[in-house]
């Protein structure tokens, strides 16, 4: 709205300097003769401009600031030539110059000198917009980058919103940025939600329910993201199009998705990954220590049970085979870090730790 009223601002100021250089309809003085041709000029020229501004949605700031330098660079380099020229005329040619009577000298001069600087404008301005992004190189130690003013805002993946864990983060009140989320995301998660695969569609409700509580929920900023940037357009897929964003918006990507973590790592964007961060929650317990769980499982080697904390880490108990759905107090003998999570290794509290036999090779008959 406020763009179409500064465009109707424009063509009435356009039409009223046009009316008032041409004067009045029928004036014997000034540019009344022209007053018509005037009005009709300036109409063109504002439907042009206009049509331009409208037709062009997608505007680059980089681009108008290398326009920019383009044009000053090449003014610069236009005036230096035209000194030069000057003095090369006074060396070889003294007497245009001196006669001010010689008209088509000066006017030959005046358009040469026009020319060069039109040229020169032309040419920077072209040089710079094709290497904009090598524009480091040219002054090494400075790098000109957006620079962001407070908290950086998080953009939510799709894995993450159906994960569900985001929304009792959120409650916490841990997180003062804003969760942005893409249109593209949201166009996923209902084209998940509408699948024919079952599995699949149930995923997708649960990522628009989760969404629907991420929004009513007061504890935190939650941002639909419309903005439309063409490095953002152009990309293949989802995940393309969320680095791009994040190197856009100088964000952070909330994912659990493996690959698109290690796709923006090597893209140069950071990423916090939902799963290490409840990895790094889970309290720390010290061989020594004795807690309780109850068995569910047979392990696998001989006597051993399994077990799981409230916080899914795995415990494996020594001697506690027969004692399946029942609770055991066990003291830690050694905890274990992987890829898949933290294990926990313990025997029942009081009880000695015996290893279990293992059978012996048969001995070779002579």
């Amino acid at each position: 709205m406020v763009l179409w009223v500064l465009r109707a601002l424009f063509i009435v100021l356009i039409s009223a300097i046009a009316f008032s250089v041409g004067g009045e309809p029928g004036a014997a003085a000034g540019l009344g003769q022209w007053h018509v041709y005037l009005m009709v000029g300036a109409i063109c020229i504002m439907v042009a401009i206009i049509a331009v501004d409208v037709f062009i949605p997608r505007k680059s700031l980089a681009a108008l600031s290398g326009v920019f330098l383009g044009l000053v660079v090449g003014m610069v380099v236009a005036y230096g030539l035209g000194l030069v020229m000057d003095l090369v005329i006074q060396a070889y040619a003294p007497d245009v110059y001196s006669t001010p009577s010689d008209t088509g000298a000066h006017s030959l001069i005046v358009g040469l000198k026009l020319t060069l600087g039109l040229a020169c404008c032309y040419l920077f301005i072209s040089f710079i917009l094709q290497t904009k992004d090598d524009i480091r190189f040219v002054i090494p130690y400075v790098e000109f980058a957006k620079q962001s003013r407070g908290v950086r805002p998080l953009i939510l993946d799709t894995s993450v919103i159906i994960d569900g864990r985001i929304a009792d983060i959120c409650n916490t009140r841990i997180i003062d940025s804003p969760l942005i989320i893409p249109r593209f995301v949201l166009q996923e998660l209902q084209t998940i939600a509408d699948s024919s695969d079952k599995l699949k569609r149930n995923r997708g409700r649960r990522g628009l329910d989760m969404l629907n509580k991420l929004q009513t929920n007061d504890k935190v900023e939650i941002k639909i993201s419309d903005v439309r940037l063409p490095s953002v357009e152009e990309a293949a897929d989802v995940d393309q199009k969320l680095v791009e964003m994040g190197k856009k918006m100088d964000g952070r990507i909330v994912t659990n998705d493996f690959n698109l973590n290690k796709i923006a790592q090597i893209r140069g964007v950071e990423v916090i990954n939902i799963n290490d961060l409840a990895n790094a929650m889970k309290p720390v317990v010290m061989p020594g220590e004795t807690v309780t769980v109850k068995i569910i499982k047979p392990g696998e080697e001989v006597g051993q049970g399994i077990g799981y904390l409230e916080d899914g880490t795995m415990v494996v108990a020594e001697g506690s085979r027969d004692k399946i759905n029942s609770e055991v107090t066990l003291t830690v003998t050694s905890v274990l870090q992987t890829s898949a999570g933290r294990m926990i290794f313990g025997r029942p509290e009081g009880e000695g730790y015996i290893p279990p036999r293992r059978a012996r090779a048969p001995r070779a008959q002579t």
